[in-house]
């Protein structure tokens, strides 16, 4: 994960499959995946979807810790309804973890987003 340099910022990509539920969306840094959506049905749900994580993301107590059957480190983040709004990459250790929820918090709301639906 990169230090805190604005050469590149933080991007969310909102893309359609051929899925019955075909609406997803993923924060980027770099290429990287830090958090990524359900599937949605709508667009306009996924829409909310983006916006319900750049909400929530500033709101330490909507975090969820998780840890994989295989060891490595997770988060669900959560809307105030208790709903999973987007659910992190796996993370070797909890250092990796915790970098990318401060990542998340500082750029999620400014991400720039990138329609390919």
């Amino acid at each position: 994960m990169r230090t805190n340099t604005k050469e590149q910022e933080m991007e969310v990509i909102l893309r359609k499959s051929e899925a019955a539920e075909p609406f997803t969306f993923r924060f980027l840094d770099g290429d990287k995946v830090i958090v990524k959506s359900e599937n949605y049905k709508a667009k306009k749900s996924a829409e909310n979807g983006v916006e319900s994580v750049r909400k929530n993301s500033q709101i330490e107590g909507r975090y969820e810790l998780k840890e994989a059957k295989n060891g490595k480190f997770f988060f669900n983040l959560k809307a105030s309804n208790g709903q999973v709004v987007g659910t992190s990459a796996l993370f070797a250790t909890e250092d990796e973890r915790g970098d990318a929820i401060a990542l998340l918090t500082s750029e999620a709301p400014d991400a720039t987003l990138t329609d390919e639906a």
